[in-house]
């Protein structure tokens, strides 16, 4: 039977990550897509960004071995994941005599490899140990699901984590996977992150994956080219300010070009503008979703000192104890990253309004100092130089059965793609991370081409 698909032109408003993968997707299935972008750099919410006369990020992030739609489209791009990416095996390292724990899992078949990794763990008692394998063990014989959502700290309690366990593996895996602190946030996406790295039949689904190169380069950059090879094109410095539905089914961007079918992968803040501009009330629901949202902020403090400067690991988790000023969760040596950047320490802060309310100054002074004790270096308490990059809305808060917009906005050929919306099926939600707003992208083009394939025939 012959090909009956025809090569349809297609719109996508944002290029951060969702609107990068959903253009790559449309381009692949041999559609015309045409991308436009406000900024002038690509990447949204995770992109490059240049302070001090460095080439830095506007947050330093963690990826993980599960995150397969992001490495997918790396490499479809045409990139090489080794030659961009640092991968080191699950752990949770702490500054010796910081008064954390040392987990690092080897390189063993999963499960095996967390059974390890438990068993040699320094800085838990037999007690924080056990407390673990019961937790894991119950997680397995559920499914990795939990039907009725709560908060994680509900969910802690309910298993009988010790305070140890709490305070140096779960509220930071909590706060690194969600942006939102354990008594506020949603178990049932937090199970879900875990399922696919902690739980997962492979043991590289729990690697994590550190950026080397910036985040615009690890796949924004590249994802233009394969676009443009494909004959589409993106726009940047070109800010979508209304869409309007044509009497045929197609949309209109500004009162201009026209298009089979329009995702709209920006924030869902702009999202909600633009779709409440149309005046459709099949638009109200996600709407009202995406207005619902409180946004969390992510803060990443860069300190840069002298080129010899280096950390005996790529990077560190810290504690973090606020009422001590000790604000930094992770360390990351950007030096051990990229060479030109020796010297380069990248703090981050998730969750991080109430320390950004410090204020540029006082808060790059507090971690200069957090580092120098907890590292035992006094040199680090006087940087060269310091940034902060404060992503004010970097996520929505993801509560306890919170009520996401999917891909659907209500209206033919009007789609929605960001980290913020919901899978059909609520065991695979993930929190505001790459991956998630990579999936929905994927999913978004999918369905608007689907659509119009089953329109057509």
């Amino acid at each position: 039977m012959a090909d009956i698909r025809v090569k349809q032109r297609y719109a996508v408003i944002g290029a951060g990550w969702a609107g990068c993968a959903a253009a790559m997707e449309l381009a692949r299935a041999g559609h015309s897509v045409s991308v436009f972008e406000a900024a002038r750099t690509l990447g949204g919410r995770a992109r490059r960004v240049e302070r001090e006369n460095t080439v830095l990020d506007n947050g330093q992030h963690i990826l993980l071995g599960a995150y397969t739609e992001t490495l997918r489209l790396i490499k479809l791009a045409g990139q090489d994941p080794a030659e961009l990416i640092l991968t080191v095996p699950l752990q949770m390292r702490y500054p010796v005599n910081s008064g954390g724990m040392d987990f690092i899992a080897p390189r063993l078949p999963a499960p095996l490899h967390l059974a390890w990794a438990l068993l040699r763990a320094k800085g838990l008692l037999r007690a924080d140990k056990l407390a673990l394998m019961r937790f894991s063990t119950a997680m397995r014989w559920m499914g990795w699901q939990l039907y009725h959502d709560c908060t994680v700290t509900e969910l802690l309690q309910r298993f009988d984590q010790t305070d140890t366990l709490n305070r140096l593996m779960w509220h930071p895996l909590c706060l690194a996977a969600l942006n939102t602190p354990p008594e506020r946030a949603s178990a049932r996406v937090f199970i879900n992150v875990l399922r696919d790295s902690l739980g997962a039949s492979r043991r590289r689904a729990s690697d994590m994956l550190i950026p080397k190169a910036d985040l615009s380069a690890l796949l924004p950059d590249a994802a233009a080219r394969y676009v443009e090879r494909h004959g589409g094109e993106f726009r940047t410095g070109a800010k979508v300010a209304s869409l309007h539905a044509l009497p045929d089914g197609r949309w209109q961007l500004d009162e201009t070009d026209s298009y089979d079918g329009v995702i709209v992968a920006t924030s869902s803040v702009q999202a909600a503008s633009l779709l409440h501009a149309v005046q459709d009330a099949r638009l109200a629901d996600a709407i009202a979703r995406m207005q619902a949202f409180t946004p969390e902020a992510i803060s990443t403090c860069y300190l840069q000192y002298d080129t010899g400067v280096r950390l005996d690991l790529p990077f560190y988790a810290l504690v973090d104890a606020p009422e001590q000023q000790h604000w930094g969760q992770f360390v990351f040596d950007r030096g051990q990253l990229d060479s030109k950047q020796a010297g380069l320490l990248a703090v981050v802060i998730s969750a991080s309004g109430p320390a950004a309310e410090q204020g540029h100054g006082p808060l790059a002074q507090a971690i200069a100092a957090q580092l120098a004790q907890v590292l035992q270096r006094p040199e680090l308490a006087q940087p060269v130089w310091t940034q902060l990059i404060t992503e004010k809305r970097a996520t929505f808060a993801c509560t306890p059965d919170l009520l996401r917009p999917g891909n659907a906005s209500g209206m033919p050929g009007l789609l929605l793609a960001g980290d913020y919306t919901a899978n059909e099926d609520r065991t695979q939600d993930y929190p505001a991370t790459i991956e998630a707003a990579v999936r929905s992208g994927v999913a978004a083009a999918r369905a608007v081409t689907t659509a119009k394939a089953a329109k057509q025939t």
